[in-house]
């Protein structure tokens, strides 16, 4: 693994703008605009590399499915904050139907710097982003800066060939409806949803637009409806379970929810099991159920108990996007009180490459590693500030 830097090409803000990349710069507290999407460096790998790191998530993702069939079988929603019984009743039968729910894409995000084992940072297996610019703006990067090379990158395929597997198992006779919320002011899940639905297309699939809110409810049928008063039987939205289950139609959400089988009127993706996976709590289980396990860092959910003297922890809120939240702390200090509960993980520094802070993003769809999308960061929490960098392989 070495970062590369390189000459962005002319024009480079209309390419990647063209390519489905609608927010190619950040705007900072000063009111600055900066790239995001950062072409003046990339990260070169070699093959044996790659198919390792593959190799490492699937392993996890099997890992951490196995970790979801622990809390439902032992009870363990309370350590995830879950503990209105409707919400649990609701993922335990979403868990143990999965089979009949249509489940598409996850992200781990990895620490790893070329010379050790890549360690698990966290999943984001509800409402995963940056999606758009690993699948397409970096594929044509690559081909057009690099032609005849390699990178790991198959998002795009394996997206259009989930959805049509999956098709049997929507609602026939329906479109499926794409959704994120009006108030995204950057249009970054816009961006995503908007991709999504091109390969859901792609597949086959008859699909449609709305807003979080713009969903209405009938009182008449009990069904959630579109703006235009059509039922809306299957839905991908980019909106967090815990918020759709905390709302103020959780309840209407809970009663139609379709969890297989024909048991309710909507279908949403991604399914309510997800909930096991985007939870911070998922590292703490997952160091007790594969303890020095080479590809996870320390985590308990009662304190930083004995985590390294030498290198800190970090304090992470169990739900949360973007490193909000996120505090690190020094080797031996004392946790401060926080009103929300939190996973306690041995602090793993962000790998520093010409004074930068790289995390690895690994794709899975399905259940098979997909592609790669790698963000940089000033500091070491990787927050709405990071940029994205293309990567190769050599």
């Amino acid at each position: 693994m070495e970062r590369r830097t390189i000459a962005p090409r002319t024009g480079w803000q209309e390419t990647v703008e063209e390519q489905g990349l609608i927010y190619p710069l950040t705007r900072y507290p000063d009111g600055s605009l900066r790239p995001y999407w950062d072409e003046s460096a990339h990260y070169v790998f070699s093959l044996p590399e790659v198919e390792a790191l593959e190799e490492v998530v699937e392993e996890l993702h099997r890992m951490c499915l196995a970790a979801a069939e622990h809390i439902v079988t032992h009870d363990r929603f309370a350590d995830l904050g879950i503990t209105d019984p409707r919400i649990v009743r609701a993922v335990t039968e979403a868990w143990h139907r999965r089979a009949e729910l249509p489940s598409v894409y996850a992200r781990f995000d990895l620490r790893y710097d070329g010379t050790g084992p890549a360690k698990l940072l966290e999943y984001n297996a509800d409402t995963p982003t940056s999606l758009v610019e690993a699948a397409s703006p970096q594929w044509f990067w690559m081909e057009e800066r690099f032609p005849g090379a390699d990178q790991w990158n198959s998002l795009h395929e394996r997206l259009v060939d989930a959805w049509k597997k999956q098709a049997a198992l929507l609602p026939p006779g329906n479109p499926l409806y794409f959704a994120h919320s009006s108030d995204d002011e950057l249009g970054e899940d816009l961006m995503t949803v908007a991709y999504l639905k091109e390969t859901a297309e792609q597949a086959g699939l008859e699909t449609d637009w709305i807003s979080m809110e713009e969903i209405g409810w009938d009182r008449l049928s009990g069904r959630f409806v579109d703006n235009k008063l059509r039922f809306i039987r299957s839905l991908f939205k980019l909106y967090p379970w815990e918020w759709l289950t905390t709302d103020r139609f959780a309840g209407h959400v809970l009663d139609t929810l379709d969890n297989g089988g024909g048991t309710g009127t909507t279908l949403w993706i991604e399914p309510a099991w997800k909930m096991l996976l985007s939870n911070k709590a998922l590292l703490a289980i997952l160091w007790e159920l594969y303890p020095d396990h080479p590809n996870l860092l320390p985590a308990y959910l009662d304190g930083p108990r004995d985590l390294p003297d030498t290198t800190g922890w970090v304090a992470k809120p169990l739900l949360g996007r973007e490193g909000a939240g996120v505090t690190i702390h020094d080797a031996g200090s004392d946790p401060t009180p926080r009103a929300d509960p939190c996973c306690y993980q041995a602090l793993a520094p962000l790998p520093d490459f010409d004074g930068n802070r790289v995390v690895l993003g690994a794709w899975v769809v399905e259940n098979e590693s997909a592609g790669l999308g790698i963000r940089e960061s000033s500091g070491l929490v990787t927050d709405e500030y990071a940029r994205f960098l293309p990567h190769v392989i050599l």
